[in-house]
């Protein structure tokens, strides 16, 4: 199965490590730190098209781990993986 991030951005269910809802996450000192760091490292895939609203941390086969930036909020991420995702 798996998730749709929007703007047509799809990752399989397994890989999701955790879904967070960025404005309440990116007060603490420790998401902004691990944030920037994935910034600088180039993993952040930023599918929102818009403001982002979430973010889900991945892991990825070819990097340690893979942030997307979400115009979706957690709650809706959180329904859809819950709900069963997408089958292809």
């Amino acid at each position: 199965m798996y998730l749709h991030l929007g703007q047509n951005e799809l990752v399989p269910e397994r890989r999701i490590i955790g879904i967070f809802d960025l404005d309440k996450c990116s007060v603490g000192r420790r998401t902004r730190v691990y944030l920037a760091a994935a910034e600088r490292d180039g993993v952040v895939l930023d599918v929102s098209g818009a403001l982002p609203r979430s973010f889900v941390v991945c892991d990825h086969p070819y990097h340690r781990q893979i942030v997307y930036l979400s115009q979706l909020t957690s709650a809706t991420l959180k329904n859809r993986a819950e709900s069963g995702g997408v089958d292809l």
